[in-house]
């Protein structure tokens, strides 16, 4: 069983890994709508995109496996990524609801920059560029990913340690209890930066930097393929 606190300390204790300049504006840009203190509304923001280079992804493995059906090895490769970027995808959808949840729960609003035109606008924009960035370089995309992963991990981590009114927040939703079986809300977003991260050692793997994996007790098994971001 996963010790959600001590892997909320090392998630804190550990360094930013060091981002591409493509990815520290990415931030800043972020910074400057959202402002820099995390809150419930910038993490619905973040996970509204952060689903999206999965799906990009998945439409590139289609492809590869429509031209090139023939190639055994290019289309197990392909599977692999497809069956990843699904989990993936869908964990990031349950971190959207879990996070609408407790918002509801305490009749929070929403920030002006979710209003339906400047999501719409965000959303659209990543989208294109999720696109562009895996059809003409795949492994540079799973770097860029595992880079906001990163990001994200941080993000919940620092997020739990300034409010530590949550530990004492119980969950009574059912739907979040679908999410995962937690005492207090500390928890459920302490679970959501841990998977984070697992997105994370994932992404570092598909980009071949396996040597910046964050390992810890309980973690789910890691692909072992060494050509899956061809």
């Amino acid at each position: 069983m996963v010790d959600l606190k001590k892997e909320q300390k090392a998630s804190l204790a550990r360094e930013h890994y060091r981002y591409s300049f493509a990815a520290k504006f990415f931030f800043f840009k972020m910074d400057l709508v959202t402002g820099r203190k995390t809150t419930p509304s910038k993490a619905k923001l973040l996970e509204s995109l952060a689903s999206i280079p999965y799906r990009a992804w998945e439409t590139r493995q289609y492809k590869r496996l429509t031209c090139k059906y023939k190639n055994e090895k290019l289309v197990d490769s392909a599977q692999d990524i497809m069956h990843w970027g699904r989990e993936a995808q869908d964990n990031e959808y349950w971190h959207l609801l879990v996070i609408n949840e407790k918002m509801k729960e305490d009749n929070m609003k929403d920030a002006w920059y979710l209003c339906r035109f400047v999501r719409c606008l965000m959303v659209g924009t990543w989208a294109v560029l999720s696109r562009i960035m895996a059809l003409f370089n795949i492994r540079r995309a799973f770097l860029f990913n595992a880079e906001f992963e990163d990001h994200a991990e941080h993000i919940y981590a620092q997020f739990v340690e300034d409010n530590p009114e949550l530990d004492s927040q119980p969950v009574k939703s059912e739907l979040v209890k679908q999410y995962g079986d937690f005492d207090n809300w500390g928890d459920v977003f302490r679970r959501i930066g841990l998977d984070e991260r697992d997105h994370r050692n994932n992404s570092f793997v598909y980009c071949g930097k396996p040597e910046n994996v964050v390992k810890y007790e309980g973690m789910p098994e890691l692909p072992l393929l060494e050509e899956k971001g061809k």
